[in-house]
């Protein structure tokens, strides 16, 4: 977690829940760290515009838009965005609580999901209080609990190898130097750390590297870069791959990400 520059977020004291069910707004500044804390009560958070980094249970979660972070009653936990976002945590009672992952996990956010919170925070509403409301919270919890976890989005390594060239490629994720070559520059074989890929990171080197562009190519597109121009810079000589990409990953074409972003 990133400690430099950073604005630490003001804590909520909410000691009692006002509802079975209930969602706090906010909208992050970039370097926006939060406090260690837990609650008493089972939490999604679920954001737009930016990445949601969070530290749980000795993890790094690491969520884009189209993935949410469950968190468990009772977990301590600390968040940081690089970037603003608007935030949502949709807060909820432990009973009710059974059909979702016993541990912090990333959950898919389906369209429904994304449209009811967004209804709910245009009209301000934290705690449905009308019959018509408290159906759209159950259509939410039911949406939610369904989805399929995922432990890690980009996983991280403190393997000896692999730990240098994942810092490198985050930091400058054009970073286009190949296996082979950093199996010279880290003194190992190719096969060694395309080994330690699939054992640390469960997935193929390329398909992490393809990840960390695919977080970035969010950065370009909200500084307003056009689509092709995103696609040059990562490396695509055409538009088509990269959205292709991009869509894989997030279930909607850049275009229509900058076209939420900048409604």
């Amino acid at each position: 977690m990133r400690k430099k520059n950073t604005n630490l977020h003001p804590s909520l004291t909410i000691n009692t829940m006002p509802s079975d069910v209930f969602m706090n707004f906010d909208a992050f500044l970039s370097n926006t760290e939060t406090r260690q804390h837990s609650h008493p009560w089972g939490q999604v958070q679920l954001i737009s515009g930016g990445i949601l980094e969070m530290e749980a249970q000795d993890t790094r979660f690491l969520a884009p838009p189209h993935l949410a972070i469950w968190v468990p009653s009772g977990v301590m936990h600390r968040s940081y965005n690089r970037k603003p976002l608007q935030y949502c945590s949709l807060n909820i009672a432990h009973h009710l609580t059974d059909t979702f992952p016993k541990t912090t996990s990333l959950i898919k956010v389906p369209a429904i999901v994304s449209a009811i919170i967004e209804d709910f925070r245009g009209r301000e509403i934290n705690v449905a209080h009308s019959e018509k409301d408290q159906r759209l919270v159950q259509v939410l919890l039911d949406q939610l609990a369904e989805q399929s976890e995922q432990h890690h989005f980009l996983p991280s390594s403190k393997n000896k190898y692999l730990a240098p060239i994942l810092l490198a490629i985050e930091d400058d994720p054009t970073n286009d130097v190949s296996l082979k070559q950093w199996a010279e520059k880290v003194h190992t074989t190719e096969r060694t750390l395309a080994r330690y890929c699939q054992s640390e990171l469960g997935m193929s080197f390329t398909e992490w590297r393809l990840r960390v562009r695919y977080l970035y190519s969010m950065d370009l597109l909200r500084s307003g870069q056009s689509v092709k121009e995103v696609a040059f810079t990562l490396g695509y000589n055409q538009a088509s791959p990269f959205i292709a990409m991009f869509k894989k990953y997030s279930g909607s074409t850049p275009e229509q990400y900058k076209n939420r972003l900048f409604e």
